[in-house]
Formats: C-alpha cells, structure tokens, sequence
C-alpha cells in the first residue's frame, strides 16, 4: 500500500518537475528562441486565468462573467505595492492575492444568492464597474493611459517562464487536492444540485462562496503575474472581452475540468500567435472553434474527466509488457474511487 501511495504521488510529481525544468533549461541554452518562450508564458497565464473561472463555472457550478476584472485587481495591486510601497515582488503578488479574495467576498456576499443569467449579468456589471473606477483614479492607476512596470521579468523570458509554470503547477496541484477534500466534495454536491445538497445539511451559500473566493484569488495571482511580465497594464484588462476569453478556454477544454482548461489555454494561445498573418481576420478562429465545439462535442475536449498521468503509465507499462500500443487513459473530475478506496491521482 505505502508502495503505492509513493508511486502515485512520485509519478506526477516527475511530470510536474519535467513540464518545469525541462523547458526552462531549454530556454536558458537558447534552444527555445525568447518569442516562442513568452508564448508559452502567456498561455501559462491564460491557463491560471482559465483554471479561475473553471473553479466557479465548471467545479462551483455559477456562472460569472467578471474574473478579468479580479485579474485587473491583481495586476494593479502588484504594480502599486512593488513601485510605490517598495515592496518585494513575492510579498507584492501574495498580499495581491489576498486583496482580490477580499474583492471575491465583497461582490459574492450579494452576488451568489442569484443564479442562471441574473447572476452572469451582475458579475459582468461589476466587472465593468472595476474597470470604470481604474480609469477616474488617474492619480493612482494612470487612467485610461494604465502603468508600466519593469522587472526581471521583461528581461529574461527563462525566469519569467520558471515563475508563472511553477505558479500554474502549485495551482493544479493545491486545487486538485482540495477538490479531493471534504470541501471539496460538498461545493460539487451543490453544483450537482442544491436542493439535494441543502436537504443533506450542506450550507449552499457557504460553498457557493468558497468556491467564489478561491476562483478570485487564482484570478488575482494570474494578474499579479501578468503585470510584471509584460511590464505594462491598461483598465481595459478588466474588459468584458477578455472574461470571455477565459470562459472561451473552459468551455473548449471542458466545464470541469482542470486539465482540459489547461490544454485549450496552452493551444488558443499558440494559435493565435501563429495566424497573425491574418491580421485581424485571425479574430474570427474564437467564434468559429466555439461553434464548431458547440456542434460536435458540446461537452469540449475532455468534458468533466481529466489527464491521469498515473493511469496513462498504468497503461503503457501493461502495453510493454504486451507489446500493444497503450490506450490513453482519463479519470472523472474529482477523482474515481478505486477498488481499494483510494481516490486516483492525477
């Protein structure tokens, strides 16, 4: 048994270090030129951003519209605690994070008593209020004109790297467990269906609003991480615009799932790097693979199940030994129980 625990803790931690260093290194070496590295950056923070509003739209089961405007909040609460304050850049996107949870419990205490379209609709209008209020405080925002932030960041397209994939790795890891938790397991009884839930003794507002405040601290981490990297910030980061950009990547990957977030973030990234020869027609691909995903595979690319990498190296050693190509293998959101009562590890 110890065996085993060891053995499916140790395998995705190999492929977390791997998805770290390995690229990292190559960058270093110049072997990923630096445009390619800070693509890949960006869609490390796309896919923070998507994971945000996975939690409350897949996993919490609400749909928001506003988490660009907690990543505004992130992005200048980095920017005004490390050029104005001097604060450190780690101590600035930790208090950053916390300030954007402050914000999440703020405007879901009123907020996620509503449901459906009223609820979509309120937090779009607050998101909306976000980036109205960053536009009159010129004294302290820039205005409409925004601020520009210089760190290490810019300069080195290796460290930038380092810190936002380490960043998204702790993520997934930390949410997969608590999705795995008791907590866990309650806001997914409420997203499946509150009444069931409440008539079980399961605080619906309660969970609605844990949910709500860890997707508005993971949106603030991937603003406090979006700022230094591209070293310059403007209101219209809390645009409508881009919460739909977000929603667009979890709605590809999957509602629910974390992984597939992850994949659809990493790949519309790079898509619409590589089709800048379209010039502007490149914005229509959005629309255009939305409605596709909505015709054929409504449920996106790996609907509520996830990449376990456990499983997948389950298989391809029995492959191996049975000289046949392995099957890829994926686990339900939340964690399949095995025969044993352990919850699979992703």
């Amino acid at each position: 048994m110890k065996n085993k625990v060891l053995r499916d803790m140790l395998i995705p931690g190999c492929v977390a270090v791997a998805a770290i260093f390995v690229p990292y290194l190559l960058i270093s070496v110049g072997v990923i030129d630096a445009y390619t590295a800070q693509i890949i950056t960006l869609g490390g923070i796309n896919a923070i951003m998507a994971i945000s509003v996975n939690v409350i739209c897949g996993i919490t089961g609400q749909l928001s519209l506003g988490q660009a405007g907690f990543m505004a909040i992130g992005s200048y609460t980095t920017i005004i605690l490390t050029q104005t304050a001097g604060m450190p850049l780690p101590v600035s996107i930790i208090i950053a994070a916390l300030v954007t949870v402050i914000f999440g419990i703020l405007i879901g205490f009123p907020t996620l008593k509503l449901q459906g379209d009223y609820l979509a609709i309120v937090t779009l209008g607050f998101g909306e209020i976000i980036r109205v209020v960053l536009v009159n405080l010129k004294d302290l925002t820039g205005g409409a004109n925004g601020l520009r932030f210089t760190t290490i960041f810019v300069a080195r397209a290796d460290y930038a790297y380092l810190v936002v994939i380490g960043m998204l790795v702790l993520v997934i890891v930390l949410l997969q467990n608590f999705v795995r938790s008791t907590y866990g397991r309650a806001i997914l009884a409420v997203r499946e269906d509150e009444i069931a839930a409440n008539s079980n003794g399961i605080s619906v507002f309660k969970y609605k609003m844990i949910g709500f405040a860890i997707a508005s601290c993971i949106a603030g981490i991937g603003g406090s991480l979006y700022a230094p990297f591209i070293g310059f910030v403007k209101p219209d980061l809390a645009s409508f615009n881009r919460s739909i950009d977000y929603l667009i990547f979890v709605v590809l990957g999957g509602m629910g799932s974390v992984t597939g977030s992850v994949i659809a973030a990493f790949v519309l990234t790079y898509l619409q790097e590589f089709l800048r020869f379209l010039q502007d027609y490149r914005l229509l691909i959005y629309p255009l693979i939305l409605i596709f995903v909505m015709l054929f595979r409504p449920q996106g690319l790996l609907g509520m199940k996830e990449i376990s990498f456990v499983r997948a190296w389950d298989n391809l050693t029995v492959a191996i030994k049975e000289k046949r190509v392995p099957k890829f293998s994926l686990a339900k959101s939340g964690g399949k129980k095995s025969k044993d009562g352990k919850g699979d590890t992703q």
